[in-house]
């Protein structure tokens, strides 16, 4: 018998449930669905690879939240996000070459890796090629081990969503080489770091690190960036769902076109109002240095670059905030935390919409007729990067059912997905099976 077919075989049984449980929850039905997405996997995997002699494994990572501290990363500041129940997932095996081939649902032909080449390609910038090869080079620099394998990937983290897919592919590119080469000994934060440096020096996106380690970590975090080398991340014990409220992410459309200018001015804007002030990061700076010195600032870099860094101080402040009104379960005040972020993204960080689109607002009619139907209950924010994309709805457990059917008649079938917060990070789905 196969080593597919004893894991389709395993899929059936009742410990199956129990681990899908621990990583999916025990809602109606989640289990078993989730036991037939991976039995379709591995009957993928066995179709394109075919039966050899080697084990067959399986590998999650989740997609990821912003919960508060909206683009506060890439300046050393602190974040508040979740791993949820959505997820890339991998059927793996060991490649007999020093190869990476990948077939991964919805793109067409494989993805093929020759890991006895690992320089940065031009011709391959935001592509699902240079995270792996970037990956794979962030892991020989720091000293793992790498080695080819076979695998078929399939996700229910849409692109475009907003609840990072990139990161969730990345996290399992490198969970897959930690499990396969390394014993599965490497921390989580360097997990976090290989799939942060292949996004920013091989596909060419300047992202922060909040997605890579929410995903890798799982839960609900927050993180200090305050030293990017080695941030501090703690796991805090709060569930959205048991104090009565549902996290909804709406996805209103738009287009992604040519937004990676947008993300990265929010970064260049705040750094040349620290570079102003004679620092690096606006982490290194005061609020009364800014303050102080507004003048000044403004005259060198310009009302918005000023407007974005005032934002920072506040959402990062913020951020400890709100940490402590979880830990107190003081739910009335974070949730008014959460709507002051998402106002202060409106107002002061503009990444609502794109200037050059202005007929394009949809996160800004999201946010407006929410705020109508919520009358004051809940909160919502922009989530993630803006510009185009998702809103963050914390909502009450009895408007949930009318509030989707709004949202999903105001911006298309399935616009609006509930979510919940998923406990554990990236890993290995069935150890040991």
């Amino acid at each position: 018998m196969s080593s597919h077919e004893q894991l389709l075989d395993y899929l059936k049984r009742a410990a199956a449930a129990q681990q899908l449980t621990r990583w999916y929850g025990n809602e109606r039905q989640t289990p078993g669905r989730q036991a037939a997405r991976y039995g379709t996997l591995v009957a993928g995997h066995r179709k394109q690879f075919g039966e050899g002699k080697d084990k067959v494994r399986l590998f999650s990572a989740p997609g990821r939240v912003e919960v508060g501290g909206n683009h506060t990363d890439h300046n050393h500041g602190r974040v508040l996000a979740a791993a949820v129940n959505l997820d890339v997932i991998a059927a793996v095996t060991p490649a007999t070459d020093y190869v990476i081939t990948v077939h991964s649902e919805g793109y067409g032909d494989p993805f093929r890796i020759d890991l006895s080449d690992l320089d940065a390609k031009e011709d391959e910038k935001e592509t699902s090629s240079a995270l792996i090869r970037g990956i794979c080079r962030a892991f020989r620099d720091r000293g793992y081990k790498i080695g080819g394998f076979n695998a078929c990937v399939t996700s229910d983290v849409a692109v475009g969503s907003g609840l990072s897919s990139s990161a969730a592919f990345e996290v399992l590119i490198a969970t897959t080489l930690n499990h396969l080469f390394n014993g599965g000994d490497i921390p989580a934060k360097d997990i976090a770091l290989m799939g942060q440096y292949a996004e920013n020096y091989y596909f060419g996106k300047p992202s922060g690190l909040m997605d890579q380690m929410t995903g890798a970590v799982g839960g609900l975090v927050t993180i200090d960036f305050q030293d990017p080398t080695n941030p501090l991340v703690r796991k805090l014990d709060f569930d959205f769902a048991s104090c009565g409220y549902d996290l909804v992410v709406v996805n209103t459309g738009g287009s992604h076109a040519d937004l990676t200018p947008h993300y990265s001015a929010v970064a260049t804007e705040m750094k040349a109002v620290a570079t102003a002030l004679g620092k690096n990061v606006l982490r290194e700076v005061s609020f009364k240095e800014l303050t102080d010195s507004i003048k000044k600032v403004r005259r060198e870099v310009g009302d918005r670059a000023v407007l974005r860094a005032l934002h920072f101080f506040a959402d990062n402040e913020r951020v400890a905030q709100q940490v402590n009104a979880l830990a107190a379960r003081d739910v009335e005040t974070f949730l008014r935390l959460v709507n002051e972020s998402g106002q202060s993204s409106w107002m002061l960080l503009q990444n609502l919409y794109a200037p050059e689109r202005p007929a394009e607002q949809g996160l800004a009619l999201a946010l407006a007729v929410t705020d109508q139907m919520l009358k004051g209950k809940g909160a919502c924010r922009v989530h993630g990067g803006g510009f185009a994309g998702t809103i963050l709805v914390f909502v009450p457990h009895e408007l949930t059912a009318s509030y989707t059917d709004r949202m999903n008649d105001l911006f298309g079938d399935r616009a609006a997905q509930t979510l919940r917060v998923r406990s554990l990070g990236a890993g290995e789905v069935f150890p040991g099976c």
